[in-house]
């Protein structure tokens, strides 16, 4: 299918590895000039030379943290000066430490939030206003599945991407007569680095998904570029889960 976004341009953060790096994969390959940014310049330059571009499209790289949001800021100005302007803003960035309510100190709520919530509201606060301008635009934030079921252990991500997920359902709504959508995906368990890193055990980890799988990060990546298609403009406001079928709610 083509998604008709050849030529758009990407900035996808936290794309050193993971679903970040999936979804600058999928974009580039559908013809979306990409900047991928994270904390590490090593890591960002061999993820980009795991990037296959068509239609002419580039990809290059930015050392950014998106925590503070004097960083996310410029990093959106130096997309815009790399590639001319920005289309498409991927809002991603790795989970907080784990933690409970018992052994979480208070000063850790302020990182948690900086990074899962304040840094995609800087570079929405960013990115969004010439995308208004060029009435056509595209926010996907990566959040999580414990949005809609929090994850023990996992309080302070289970918190900021909650919050995340209020503000941009509030700027889909504001935005959408401007030709910009606004919507999130909720990743459930995918073979990633960090799910490695949180659980170990990840055989043990698919059994308990109704797949009986883990995701796949390139399927996940397929997705996210989808949802910025031509043929998505009537989504907006969206929090969609990618779960395997494991989440319990009806909603």
């Amino acid at each position: 299918m083509d998604l008709g976004i050849t030529g758009r341009r990407a900035l996808v953060t936290g794309a050193s590895s993971g679903l970040g790096l999936s979804t600058a994969r999928a974009l580039a390959a559908n013809g979306v000039s990409v900047v991928i940014s994270s904390r590490s310049l090593d890591r960002l330059e061999a993820a980009a030379s795991t990037i296959v571009p068509t239609g002419g499209a580039q990809v290059h790289v930015a050392v950014a943290d998106v925590s503070d949001p004097a960083a996310a800021v410029d990093l959106v100005a130096r997309t815009t000066e790399l590639l001319g302007g920005i289309d498409i803003l991927i809002a991603n960035a790795g989970g907080p430490p784990p933690g409970n309510f018992a052994s979480t100190d208070f000063a850790a709520y302020d990182a948690a939030l900086r990074l899962n919530l304040l840094s995609t509201v800087a570079l929405c606060q960013a990115a969004v206003p010439h995308m208004i301008g060029g009435r056509w635009g595209r926010v996907v934030a990566i959040t999580s599945s414990s949005v809609r079921e929090p994850i023990d252990r996992l309080i302070l991500s289970n918190t900021a991407r909650a919050g995340v997920t209020g503000f941009l359902k509030t700027v889909a709504r504001e935005v959408a007569a401007h030709g910009v959508t606004v919507n999130s995906l909720q990743p459930g368990l995918h073979a990633t680095d960090r799910l490695t890193a949180l659980y170990g055990d990840l055989e043990a980890l698919a059994a308990a998904v109704p797949t009986q799988a883990l995701g796949d990060p390139d399927d996940f990546g397929r997705v996210a570029a989808f949802m910025c298609s031509e043929h998505t403009k009537f989504i907006t406001g969206v929090a969609l889960p990618l779960d395997g079928g494991a989440l319990h709610g009806l909603q």
